[in-house]
């Protein structure tokens, strides 16, 4: 890379950095609270875990903010107990044609706004034949194979523990059946070849999916915590059990949001 080109990403990293902020502060002018205590992106089909989130506060169409574009994105304010949280619904995606920066916009919004705990939850492909479709997994840890990121420049983030120990604890102690995996994450759309399924099985991962990465290193590099929640909605290793077009998927999400729900409303619960 250039430095003409590093110095012309690097000024790109600092003014979505800045964006993110300004749509922080109008967030909260909006609502009319002082600051957020966790931030939840739910992923796409993920819609009626937010009836299990807490009592309903505000709603804010992100549209007219800095950092977001024209494709439809609210924020709703819900209080779990004490705690107010952001949740942010209809996340975008490398595969919508969107860069790392605006992928990562709504969590770097949510930090912005006073939050240190951030929740992902993510549809995924199960690599493992002992984690059933519908079963919800914990991430813990990730291979970026993506070829992006939040970040550029030398900003060397430390992403040893990216996927806080402690707040998988918190998971656990709500249900103590909750597997872990290693995240694969890709750019997606299309589903992985047998040779790429056979790949990432080699290279250690348990899932993968087009999402939540990315989110977590802006987090990390922002000082949050993380908690990544997937849903196996397809196998990915038994081509027989592969799914027929993106409903299919959407309405395993869509089927098993509630119980989602539940587990990140317990999780903030003991915050």
């Amino acid at each position: 890379m250039s430095e003409s080109t590093q110095a012309r990403l690097a000024l790109n990293t600092t003014k979505a950095k800045q964006q993110s902020a300004t749509a922080a502060e109008e967030i909260l002018s909006r609502i009319g609270v002082d600051g957020f205590d966790a931030v939840v992106v739910l992923g796409a089909g993920f819609a009626r875990a937010a009836e299990e989130l807490g009592t309903a506060e505000d709603r804010t169409d992100l549209r007219s903010l800095p950092g977001f574009g024209p494709e439809p994105a609210a924020l709703h304010s819900r209080l779990v107990g004490t705690k107010r949280v952001a949740v942010f619904t209809s996340p975008v995606h490398l595969f919508d044609g969107r860069g790392p920066i605006r992928v990562a916009h709504s969590v770097r919004t949510g930090i912005g706004a006073g939050a240190r705990v951030v929740l992902l939850t993510d549809g995924v492909g199960s690599l493992r034949t002992d984690f059933a479709v519908g079963q919800p997994v914990l991430v813990r840890d990730h291979i970026n194979l993506t070829g992006s990121s939040p970040l550029v420049g030398p900003d060397f983030v430390d992403l040893s523990h990216a996927y806080s120990p402690r707040l998988r604890q918190l998971a656990r102690e709500t249900d103590r059946s909750l597997a872990e995996g290693v995240y694969g994450a890709v750019r997606g759309p299309q589903l992985g070849t047998p040779a790429e399924v056979s790949m990432l099985r080699f290279a250690g991962a348990d899932l993968v999916g087009a999402s939540t990465v990315l989110e977590t290193i802006a987090a990390v590099e922002m000082g949050a915590e993380v908690l990544g929640i997937c849903l196996t909605t397809y196998d990915a290793v038994t081509p027989r059990y592969r799914p027929h077009g993106t409903e299919h998927l959407l309405g395993v999400a869509d089927r098993y949001a509630p119980a989602v729900g539940g587990l990140i409303h317990s999780v903030l619960w003991r915050l």
